[in-house]
């Protein structure tokens, strides 16, 4: 009759810990689902962070094109009206004043053109935007990050507890998925709102 009594409690043990272990199942699936979406946002940060910080980088270069193309102008506008103060002959001093003045447009242009947008001050203003997009990128990136790395870390707890029936790895598992969450959120609606670094 003890025999019989053990074997009831062992089934009963067996299911009740096949019961526990299809919750912790559905917990790691759970945080597995949520870990692909932390990894998926994370590269599409980022890439983002990439493609802005290339076009910032392209914007400042253009500016710096643009200001040396500026002082160039000017200086040889600058040594040619020096030059053309000594000339004797008037319409040769009206040719240069004339060219003087078109090289000093050009440098005036070269500083600010709204028309055109890629003045020096436009483009200041353009590749200070794209700072702003890559920093954004950055962050909701170490967000993501983080959120994976508590989601990978949760799904190891949540595994070990299946192998060793530590109950307590499980809880863990969870309240790392919750932290991951919290900080997948924090990447999607609030990146600026707690800084990680």
């Amino acid at each position: 009759m003890a025999d019989a009594q053990e074997h009831i409690e062992h089934a009963e043990h067996a299911q009740h810990a096949a019961s526990e272990n299809k919750k912790i199942a559905l917990l790691i699936a759970i945080l597995a689902l949520f870990l692909s979406f932390s990894e998926t946002l994370g590269k599409t940060a980022q890439t983002e962070a990439v493609d802005a910080n290339v076009k910032t980088a392209d914007t400042w270069a253009f500016y710096q094109a643009k200001d040396i193309r500026r002082t160039v102008i000017t200086a040889i506008a600058d040594q040619t009206a020096l030059l053309a103060s000594d000339s004797a002959n008037a319409a040769a001093k009206a040719a240069l004043d004339k060219q003087i003045a078109t090289w000093r447009q050009t440098a005036a242009r070269y500083e600010t053109d709204p028309k055109a947008g890629n003045g020096r001050k436009e483009l200041a203003v353009q590749a200070k935007a794209q700072e702003q997009d890559r920093d954004l990128a950055m962050t909701k990136y170490h967000h993501y990050e983080l959120a994976s790395a508590a989601f990978q870390v949760g799904i190891v707890l949540a595994s070990a507890a299946v192998i060793t029936g530590i109950m307590a790895l499980a809880w863990f598992a969870g309240l790392l998925g919750a932290a991951g969450l919290a900080l997948l959120a924090l990447g999607l609606f609030a990146p600026y709102a707690v800084s990680l670094l």
